[in-house]
């Protein structure tokens, strides 16, 4: 691995060399050095890509290529639902397809940080989501505002055909990696959250989630990875990419828009969806987008997925302007990595972390009851950009995965939402189950589908006079 980031900074110093010292000023080789600037472009696009569109059963940089085995989405096509299920009968009855009559171990409960009026089953200041329930909206709001919240599920569900045959889970056993067992858990928690969006990644099994999640009153988009590595293995249900799902009856899809993420304009094998929507309640509009950036440690690689958010925040840009904005999705970097000042230090959206901030707020709480007035010690306005930052690393959550493989264990947070805070209020979070609760074989496990937690977050939508007047979208649905 060492090697290959070694290369791939001599190709880089070579590339940038190059094309200066092709920069002449005669003008008589004008055309003759756009010719052979253009070659060397190509050329250094070519092997670029070969670096950035990895086959799974080789090391990242390989020039070597196995066949792809062009499998579609089949593999749930026999899939049948009882009519007109409402979502708690739903749950249980996918309940009882997962245990096949045999009592399964209950999916892992979480809590959310600040516990519902509405709610009788508080303990330490959190109401818990218990197996067979469906949560509710977990900070009550106020009756005349209720139709501006919006509840959004994060996460990285595992794909199927990676999980099962690549990832190398060492201690989780094999059944609990089958489909079979995985989808039902999959399906439970998403729906015992009720959220209003969906954003997925290592979506191998869209048709499957189509139907379920259909059967709900979701509908959804999916953009697969133009070079999806699990087509290289035998087993494949078709390429894994993104998707988001959104409650037909409370939001209305406006448009969308795809992109293939770009590092130094080349084509990377990571994407990115885009949509539009609006609250049918009240007409306001806000914009969703999800993506899943390059995986793997190392310098190289932090340097790689800092340009794919930079392309990412460029097509965002040009896709929701001023209007409120949730851009989420797992970036496989930790907090200290480059891409996530690249994010919290864009100018046009000014955004921040929803569980930084909830975090914050749970400071804010813990001195109010202690009856001690330090708010200026916790206020979450900073003039200075870099303390921001450096403030917000501080209060993300320990970890968003944890999982044992065969190199070792890892434990660390490269998930996140981020929000507008100018448009958007942040008003409640998920926490992430404890190491005791996870058991010593971490994830994916019996308990839980994926080696990523969900992330779910309430907001509510603000009336913020920057959105109006800016609703140019892209891949208008008619």
């Amino acid at each position: 691995m060492k090697l290959i980031s070694t290369l791939v900074y001599i190709l880089v110093a070579f590339y940038k060399v190059l094309t200066k010292f092709l920069k002449v000023q005669s003008s008589m080789a004008k055309f003759y050095v756009s010719q052979r600037h253009s070659h060397s472009l190509f050329i250094f696009s070519i092997i670029l890509r070969k670096i950035l569109f990895r086959n799974p059963n080789e090391l990242m940089g390989s020039f070597n290529s196995a066949p792809k085995i062009n499998n579609v989405d089949s593999q749930d096509d026999g899939l049948e639902l009882p009519k007109g299920l409402s979502t708690a009968a739903l749950l249980e009855h996918v309940q009882q397809l997962r245990g096949g009559g045999i009592d399964q171990p209950s999916l892992l409960s979480r809590c959310f940080l600040k516990p519902s009026p509405l709610s009788e089953d508080v303990t330490d200041g959190m109401r818990c989501l218990k197996l067979n329930s469906v949560s509710r909206v977990c900070s009550a709001p106020d009756e005349n505002e209720g139709t501006q919240n919006i509840r959004l599920l994060q996460w990285n569900i595992l794909s199927q055909t990676l999980g099962q045959h690549n990832d190398g889970f060492v201690r989780c056993p094999e059944e609990a990696l089958t489909w079979q067992h995985r989808k039902y858990l999959i399906v439970q928690e998403i729906l015992q959250n009720q959220p209003d969006v969906v954003c997925l990644q290592e979506v191998d099994h869209f048709k499957f989630l189509q139907t379920v999640l259909g059967s709900q009153n979701y509908a959804g988009i999916f953009f697969p990875k133009p070079d999806s590595p699990c087509l290289y293995i035998e087993q494949n249900n078709g390429p894994d990419g993104c998707a988001i799902f959104y409650k037909r009856d409370k939001l209305q899809l406006l448009g969308y828009d795809t992109r293939i993420l770009e590092v130094w304009r080349v084509q990377s094998n990571q994407v990115a969806i885009a949509a539009r929507l609006q609250l049918k309640s009240s007409g306001k509009e806000f914009c969703v987008c999800t993506t899943h950036l390059k995986a793997r440690h190392g310098a190289l690689l932090a340097k790689l997925r800092n340009e794919q958010g930079r392309d990412l925040i460029r097509f965002v840009k040009q896709f929701a302007g001023g209007s409120p904005l949730l851009l989420c999705g797992d970036f496989n970097a930790e907090p200290v990595e480059p891409i996530y000042a690249t994010i919290l230090g864009c100018d046009l959206f000014k955004l921040s972390s929803a569980y930084a901030d909830m975090q914050l707020e749970r400071e804010r709480e813990r001195e109010r009851e202690r009856e001690q007035d330090r708010e200026q010690q916790f206020t979450s306005s900073c003039e200075d950009p870099n303390e921001f930052i450096s403030q917000s690393i501080k209060r993300e959550p320990p970890y968003t995965t944890w999982k044992i493989r065969e190199d070792g264990e890892e434990c660390h947070t490269i998930d996140y939402v981020f929000y507008t805070p100018q448009q958007l209020k942040i008003k409640n979070c998920l926490e992430f189950p404890a190491g005791e609760q996870i058991g010593k074989n971490r994830t994916p496990s019996f308990q839980y589908p994926s080696d990523h937690f969900s992330l779910v977050c309430d907001f509510e939508l603000l009336d913020d006079p920057r959105s109006e007047g800016n609703n140019k979208s892209h891949g208008t649905i008619q």
